[in-house]
């Protein structure tokens, strides 16, 4: 049994984030939480309350929070009804990465699923401000959804890789849980003009191998260059469905990641993007 949590703000794109998931959990037996977190808009009106306490301001927002949340989920139920999928609302007054990483502890996530951008989508960068904290802070699997994506099956899965981290046993079991429901390839790219490694990367690689016994592996190099444009034009020419990528202190991802936007190297996604964690928090 699967546990994915699903934040939602009700915007088209958490929409379409909703929809990717359960087309990609089709046929496993899945509980999906929808979350959606309030704190910003009890505290951002609160000014202009007009004589409501705050109290009496923030039960108001998180009444009309929880019946919407059940609105989205009477009907997904009349429109996607599947018997292995179960449908359970959360709310709360908090901001959006305390709450998920609150309920990625209580339930025990085994993957977020968001869309890339909310309600005041620019249309200009590929990560919204919300997503890319997301990706920087919680502490479990997160899988951005652009919004003009259309579903396929992540038959080919890119996975850019420095061979030097030693990989969490739990992330890379749901990579290979995907490469298995799928049958997919998983291309290692690794960026450098060396193709000698050392004996720690040597170690991860192997360990990277033997956590994938379900997907057809391929281990590829491409010479030093910009790595967002390395990885870019290997989409491009492969064929890729996903990218993955791991975040870690010093790594590539987390140099995007605490520049303003993402946008600035040049990783302008139109795919599924999942982010694996291993930082030490």
């Amino acid at each position: 049994m699967k546990t994915v949590l699903i934040p939602t703000d009700f915007s088209a794109n958490a929409m379409h984030a909703i929809d990717y998931a359960l087309d990609l959990y089709k046929c496993e037996r899945t509980n999906f939480y929808f979350l959606h977190a309030f704190a910003d808009e009890v505290y951002g009106p609160f000014k202009k309350n007009n004589g409501a306490s705050f109290e009496e301001q923030k039960n108001t927002i998180k009444k009309n929070v929880d019946n919407t949340l059940d609105e989205l989920i009477e009907k997904l139920k009349k429109r996607e009804h599947n018997p292995k999928h179960k449908y359970m609302a959360l709310s709360a007054f908090d901001s959006l990465v305390d709450a998920v990483n609150d309920f990625v502890n209580q339930i025990n996530v085994d993957l977020v699923v968001m869309g890339t951008q909310g309600q005041t989508a620019n249309k200009k960068i590929t990560f919204g401000s919300h997503t890319v904290q997301v990706f920087k802070y919680v502490k479990c699997p997160v899988l951005a959804v652009p919004e003009n994506f259309e579903y396929r099956q992540p038959k080919k899965i890119l996975f850019p890789t420095d061979y030097m981290l030693p990989y969490k046993r739990r992330e890379l079991k749901l990579l290979n849980t995907l490469a298995a429901e799928f049958k997919s390839e998983v291309h290692c790219l690794y960026i450098s003009d060396f193709e000698d490694l050392s004996l720690r990367q040597i170690d991860n690689k192997r360990f990277l191998g033997e956590s994938l016994p379900n997907a057809f592996l391929y281990f590829e190099r491409a010479p030093v260059k910009n790595k967002a444009e390395a990885i870019m034009e290997y989409i491009s020419k492969n064929g890729i469905d996903l990218l993955v990528m791991v975040n870690s202190r010093h790594s590539f991802l987390e140099d995007m990641l605490y520049r303003s936007t993402v946008d600035e190297i040049g990783l302008h996604l139109k795919l599924p993007f999942l982010v694996m964690q291993n930082l030490p928090r």
